[in-house]
């Protein structure tokens, strides 16, 4: 039956090749000769000589014209194709590759992967807890010191160009900092605050000022005045005159829970709100006179504010001081200032490293020529400054792209995370003035600042001065940042996943292929002959040898089953 069925499928095979090179209508042998000659090969090759095998494979390859191999490079290269482009659709917005994670996720636990839960992995996942846990302190996202008012500024922006300047994460996080900050478990006491409490949990900005406006009928609601300031005022002026209003509620509240702050742990958390909703009223307010051009009485108000709550360094004030006073170009103050924070014990900043080599830049850039320091070398003023430079960026290498104009910038939002592309892009908004205000700063910077990628080749897993850098802040950068219109800055940079090359080196060649099939069929046709005998050849000398060692009977048995 199987000959029989052989005889068969070969004699189709032979009528449908003659009809279609006399020109007769009917399918054309690419696409019948795979149903009629595969049975041929497959079935006949198990009780036929290797002769006649080799003549059917023969007949097999010829019945393929050139517009099958051109059809199959084609499709081939079309299918690869789409893969590329998904692939790298996907990496750019994910920064990994589909395949890849599909893989690692799905794929890896049906083949055996290691599991984590077992005892003999209890070391490593105890070393990963650990890992984690620092990546996480790494990550964690700070409130923008010099973040912008949202009515004044934020939403002007958006008025003009039609374009959310802020994300919703980044928002969200605006309304815990204010529930935390503003809010206490004795409000419900009191109607106003009762009101507001309601109010900084809402999502729709017209309910939030509703409730304000609800809130100071009953009584003169420092939060209240302060949600006002911040979201209903279209200019800074009308901002100032609202936290003035604040300011007087906020600073009798003070005084009355100041007094009472002793009595019980609910006098201490409504102490504990008070005090720092005077003290947001009252940074913002400096705030508002840098930004009104009455930069010196901005410095007063803060170094007062500084003194008088010297605890609260959370805040991060000495940056909106640092700031003021590079506005005014009084950098015998502002060195004051780094040489209390800038300390090893305190936390870093892009502000404090790069304002400190922005001091040390002032120094010798105005001289500095890369032509001369390559003859003569550097000096130790130079070498100084060279050395901050790197300090600087090592910190935060998404900095100088801003600074140096090659990278556009944006409205900051209101969180940052520390050494990613957020804090890059809200220093730079408010610092850069002052380094163009210092000649040849910029070009110094320039100059040098590649070079910490020297001296740091693998920053993942080895710093030089810091520790290295952390690998999440692509992720959290991509939740503060409208990515939208904003192209976040990755370090280092990812290379490009195995599976994008090979997909794209195989769209490349079957595209070749099928270009040059169309072109050259009958050179083309020896090639894919050869190929396809070459391919083959190693199956027929292993079944050569399985015919010539097993029984002529029993191999006549398995077949038949």
């Amino acid at each position: 039956m199987i000959g029989l069925a052989s005889c068969h499928s070969k004699t189709a095979a032979y009528h449908i090749h003659r009809s279609w090179t006399e020109g007769i209508e009917g399918p054309p042998p690419s696409t019948l000769c795979v149903w009629f000659d595969f049975p041929v090969v497959g079935f006949s090759g198990y009780h036929h000589s290797g002769c006649h095998r080799e003549m059917e494979v023969s007949m097999f390859l010829n019945t393929l014209t050139p517009k099958f191999y051109v059809a199959l490079t084609g499709t081939s290269s079309l299918i690869s194709g789409l893969i590329l482009i998904f692939e790298w659709w996907y990496f750019r917005k994910y920064g990994t590759s589909f395949i890849e994670q599909v893989s690692v996720s799905h794929l890896r636990p049906l083949l055996g992967g290691v599991d984590n839960s077992s005892p003999t992995n209890s070391n490593t996942s105890n070393g990963d807890a650990d890992s984690n846990r620092q990546s996480v302190s790494e990550c964690k996202v700070w409130r923008n010191p010099l973040n912008l008012f949202r009515g004044a500024e934020y939403n002007r922006y958006m008025w003009v160009t039609g374009r959310e300047p802020l994300t919703y994460y980044d928002m969200n996080l605006s309304a815990q900092d204010h529930q935390t900050f503003f809010t206490c478990d004795s409000d419900h006491l009191r109607p106003a605050d009762a009101i507001m409490q309601k109010a900084w949990r809402e999502r729709n900005p017209q309910a939030r000022i509703s409730a304000a406006h609800q809130s100071l009928e009953l009584e003169d609601c420092a939060t209240a005045s302060i949600l006002l300031a911040e979201e209903e005022a279209t200019t800074i002026v009308e901002a100032e005159k609202l936290f003035k209003q604040a300011l007087k509620a906020g600073e009798g509240c003070y005084r009355r829970s100041q007094q009472l702050q002793h009595h019980g742990a609910q006098y201490e958390a409504q102490h504990r709100r008070d005090t720092n909703v005077l003290v947001y009223i009252k940074r913002r307010l400096a705030m508002c006179s840098r930004k009104l051009g009455r930069t010196r009485e901005a410095v007063k108000m803060l170094r007062d504010l500084m003194k008088e709550f010297p605890l609260l360094s959370m805040f991060n004030i000495h940056e909106n001081l640092l700031e003021s006073l590079l506005e005014l170009q009084n950098y015998a103050d502002v060195q004051a200032v780094l040489a209390k924070y800038d300390d090893i014990s305190l936390p870093k900043s892009a502000t404090i490293c790069y304002t400190a080599a922005l001091l040390k830049a002032r120094a010798v850039s105005d001289k500095f020529s890369p032509e001369a320091a390559s003859r003569r070398g550097l000096s130790t003023a130079e070498m100084n400054a060279v050395e901050a430079i790197h300090r600087a960026v090592e910190f935060n290498p998404h900095v100088p792209k801003y600074l140096l104009e090659m990278k556009s910038l944006i409205l900051p939002p209101e969180h940052i995370l520390k050494r990613g592309d957020s804090e890059a892009i809200a220093y730079a908004f408010f610092h850069l003035q002052h380094w163009k205000r210092v000649e040849g700063a910029l070009n110094l910077l320039h100059c040098t600042w590649e070079g910490t990628f020297r001296m740091i080749p693998y920053p993942l897993e080895k710093g030089h001065l810091f520790y290295p850098y952390p690998i999440c802040t692509e992720t959290a950068d991509r939740e503060l940042l409208p990515t939208v219109f904003h192209e976040v800055s990755v370090y280092p940079k990812k290379e490009l996943p195995f599976f994008i090359l090979f997909t794209a080196g195989l769209c490349s060649f079957t595209a070749m292929l099928a270009l040059l099939t169309h072109q050259f069929p009958e050179l083309m046709g020896v090639f894919a002959k050869a190929f396809l005998s070459t391919l083959f050849a190693p199956l027929n000398f292993i079944m050569e040898k399985v015919e010539s060692i097993l029984p002529s009977s029993l191999w006549h048995q398995l077949t038949r089953i």
